[in-house]
Order: structure tokens, then C-alpha cells, then sequence
């Protein structure tokens, strides 16, 4: 009988050790450690993320290899072409996580059913019976009901399927469910998600197929499962949003083969997903005109301009410390802005509860809007709109200073392009702004300080 061997993982990095310990010596992190039984006797035997072939091993000159672009899947859903840089790598193995609910095997089922016309494909399910998954392919409509389906749990049945099959694209829902029969440890623990995802891994890369993996998500917001998990995969997407909003957020946080951060937004609907082509005009439609506590700027996600409508809600507290509620920003961010209101200006925020919304559902993770936040938080404390018509853009420093934000120019372009004509943004922009050709109805206004802004806006 083999011996088996007790060992203790971290859940968060990865890390091993003999016996338990309270903090990870590696990442830190309290209260991680899990204990995993292995077999000794299949311990020693080498595993590695790749196929392991010592006699194609040799040293190659870079200067040898003709690089070619790699041949890609279009999907023929925009959003999400757009997200991956053009469609799935042939040979890849991308991870997709998200909410329960959020739509991720929806969204999947769309790919599926768009893909069936050019391409063979497959989807394997270890949570969904084939009935739960026909009912939910009638009712998206178009090519879905003509994926082939597969359902099974067993890493040895599912490498046999896909050798078998060699389809162009396969997805795993979920990574979770997999479990590989050598490892005596149950499925979705650290060590089973992290060999079925690199014999997985394997398989893409021998069988020069596209495979995608569904993951779950903790409740702090993260993909389940070892850090590792993210390291292992070419590409990693989440799905974000809330289950009631109308619009989703696909956003990438790695892509080796594209622009990291790119996002594609998408609209819930009866029939599925559909692509929203202009996500500028989309998140304003409906704004109310003319109300205190409203300004539009601009946020730059990926290699893509969107206007957003920030919202703030000022009331006097009656509490000795006043509230600091977000939606979209950083709370600390907010208490910053706040902090430089009240120095540079002599605006007593303090006495006000503060609400900052960034409508849509969408959340900001750059500094350009923090003009825009800023004066949002004014018109409603002054109970003075500020012009319907005006984007701010510019980060504020410490001191009040407003400045520079990267890529200006083609924020103004987009923005111009969707039909606005006025503009207060940083002066030190002012030397690169002169170079474009923009409509002389345009009226870009150049500011150094956020007292000027308030002078121009309220006083």
C-alpha cells in the first residue's frame, strides 16, 4: 500500500509546508494554511505547466525565428474580440471569472453558438445537466442549440474527449469542478485546480486548441483557487457588475496576446448579451440636465475613451463623523479629494455627509477624474448646476494643483467625435492640445489651480 504524505498549502499563494503554520512566510496572509494528503509514491514523479520533451530541447537564435501574427478565432461579438485583441489565440488557455449570475456561461454560449458556423466546438459542463443547458441555449436563439455538449468532472475522461475531438475552441465550465484521479485530495482544493489546470494547459498547447476556463470568485471579489491560476493562463478576464444593473463590464487584466485592461460592455437582455457599440453615449442617455451635483468627464480604460457621469450628494451630517460613502471610486480617493477641497479652498466638507455615484455601474482606477468629482461635489454644496455641455478632466495634487492626465489628445478627439464642444482641462496640456485639429467651435478652457475652476464655474 503507498504511503501517503500530509502537507499544508497556503490557499492564497501557493506556498507548502511540512506542518501548519498561522501566517504564510510567503505572502503573508493569516489563517491559509489547508492540509492535503499525497501519495509519496507519485510525488516524485516531475510535472511541469508544458509537455516535457528533452529530445526537441536545443538553444534557438532569436534572431532565427520569423515571427508571424497568430491566427485567431473572431467570435463575431465585438465587445469581446476587442477585449481578447482581435479573437482566441489558437493554442491558448484563458480564464474567464465573475460573479454567480453575472452571465459568464451566457456570454460563452453566444461564442459557441457564433463559432459553430466556421469552427468545431465544444463545451464541457461539471455543473449543468445537458437538459439545464438546452434550455438555456432555446432561449438565446441564433446557433446556440447547435453546440455539442459534454458533461463530466474526470481530467482523464475530458483530456480523452478533446484528443479525440480536437476542437478550435473548448470551454471548461468551471475549473472548480475538475478533479484529476492521481491526487486523493477532493475537487476545487489548491493542488486540483492547480494540476488540472496545467494538464489542461498541456493539452492547448500539444493539441493547438483554444480552451476556456470558467472560474468561481471568492467573496472578497478574486478568482478561487491559487494565485498560480492566474500566472498559468495566457489570458485572464472578469466579468463585472451587479445581477440587477442593465450593463456588464468584460475587462482584461492579463492578455499576452493583447492590451491589458481593455474592457467591452455589454447589455443584458431576454435573448442574451449584445454588445454595446458606443458605451460613451450608452452610459449617458437618460442624464438629467441642468442639476447640481452632476459633471461628465472621461476615463481611459484600455486603449478605449468612455464618458462617464459622475453623481455626488452632499447633506449635513448629523453625526460626529460624517459619512463617506462611494460607488465606483475609492473611498480613500474621495477622503483625499475632500481633504484638498477643504485646504486649498476653504470649503468646510467636514460638516457634510458625502455620496459620490458613478453611474452605469462602471468603476474609474485612473486619477483623471478627479476634477470632475471635485466640482460634482461643489455644484451640489453650492446647489448650482454645472453646464450640461462641459467635460472636466485633470488630477488634482495635494496642494490643488491641477494636473496633466496621460493621453489627453485622444480623450478631447473622442469626446469632440461624440459631438461635445467645451472643455476645462489642465494647462500644462495646453502645448499638445495646440497640435490637434479640432472644430474652431470648440472651446477648451486651460486652468492651473482648482480655485480657478471653482471662480469659472460658481463664482
Amino acid at each position: 500500500m503507498a504511503k501517503k504524505k500530509t502537507i499544508y498549502i497556503c490557499s492564497e499563494c501557493d506556498y507548502e509546508s511540512s506542518g501548519w503554520l498561522g501566517k504564510c512566510p510567503s505572502c503573508q496572509s493569516w489563517n491559509s494554511f489547508k492540509e492535503f494528503q499525497i501519495d509519496k509514491s507519485k510525488s516524485s514523479s516531475k510535472r511541469t505547466w508544458l509537455d516535457a520533451n528533452e529530445s526537441k530541447n536545443e538553444i534557438i537564435d532569436l534572431t532565427d525565428i520569423h515571427g508571424k501574427s497568430q491566427e485567431r478565432l473572431k467570435t463575431g461579438i465585438n465587445e469581446l474580440d476587442r477585449v481578447l485583441g482581435g479573437g482566441f489565440v489558437k493554442g491558448s488557455l484563458v480564464l474567464l471569472g465573475g460573479d454567480p449570475g453575472i452571465g459568464k456561461s451566457t456570454l460563452l454560449l453566444q461564442v459557441l453558438g457564433q463559432l459553430n458556423y466556421h469552427y468545431k466546438t465544444l463545451y464541457i459542463s461539471g455543473e449543468e445537466s445537458p437538459e439545464q443547458i438546452k434550455m438555456r441555449a432555446d432561449r438565446l436563439g441564433q446557433n446556440t442549440n447547435t453546440a455539442k455538449i459534454y458533461t463530466g468532472t474526470s481530467f482523464s475522461e475530458i483530456s480523452n474527449v478533446l484528443s479525440e475531438q480536437k476542437p478550435h475552441l473548448a470551454v471548461i465550465d468551471s475549473i472548480q469542478t475538475i478533479y484529476d484521479e492521481n491526487l486523493s485530495s477532493a475537487p476545487g482544493t489548491v493542488s486540483q485546480i492547480r494540476e488540472t489546470t496545467a494538464g489542461l494547459l498541456r493539452l492547448a498547447k500539444r493539441l493547438n486548441i483554444s480552451i476556456v476556463l470558467v472560474g468561481h470568485v471568492t467573496k472578497e471579489g478574486g478568482l478561487a483557487g491559487p494565485r498560480i491560476l492566474e500566472h498559468m493562463v495566457d489570458a485572464v478576464l472578469y466579468f463585472e457588475g451587479e445581477k440587477s444593473d442593465q450593463y456588464r463590464v468584460l475587462r482584461s487584466v492579463k492578455n499576452r496576446f493583447g492590451t491589458t485592461d481593455e474592457i467591452g460592455l455589454f447589455e443584458m437582455t431576454q435573448s442574451g448579451l449584445k454588445s454595446v457599440a458606443n458605451p460613451g453615449e450608452a452610459l449617458l442617455v437618460g442624464r438629467p440636465l441642468n442639476v447640481p451635483g452632476t459633471a461628465i468627464t472621461t476615463s481611459l480604460e484600455g486603449t478605449r475613451v468612455i464618458l462617464l457621469e459622475i453623481q455626488a450628494l452632499m447633506n449635513l451630517t448629523d453625526f460626529n463623523q460624517p459619512i463617506r460613502n462611494t460607488q465606483g471610486i475609492d473611498r480613500l480617493r474621495l477622503i483625499m479629494l475632500l481633504a484638498i477641497l477643504q485646504k486649498s479652498c476653504q470649503i468646510k466638507t467636514g460638516l457634510y455627509d458625502a455620496y459620490v455615484n458613478v453611474t452605469g455601474g462602471m468603476k474609474i482606477n485612473e486619477t483623471a477624474t478627479d476634477l470632475a468629482v471635485v466640482m460634482a461635489i461643489v455644484s451640489s454644496i453650492q446647489d448650482k448646476p454645472i453646464d450640461s455641455n462641459l467635460i472636466l478632466i485633470g488630477e488634482l495634487g495635494l496642494s490643488g494643483e491641477i494636473r496633466n492626465v496621460p493621453n489627453i489628445e485622444k480623450r478631447i478627439l473622442e469626446a469632440v467625435g461624440l459631438g461635445w464642444r467645451k472643455f476645462i482641462v489642465p494647462a500644462s496640456a495646453q502645448r499638445n492640445l495646440k497640435k490637434l485639429n479640432i472644430p474652431k467651435d470648440c472651446e477648451v478652457i486651460y486652468a492651473s489651480l482648482l480655485q480657478e475652476v471653482l471662480d469659472i464655474l460658481f463664482f
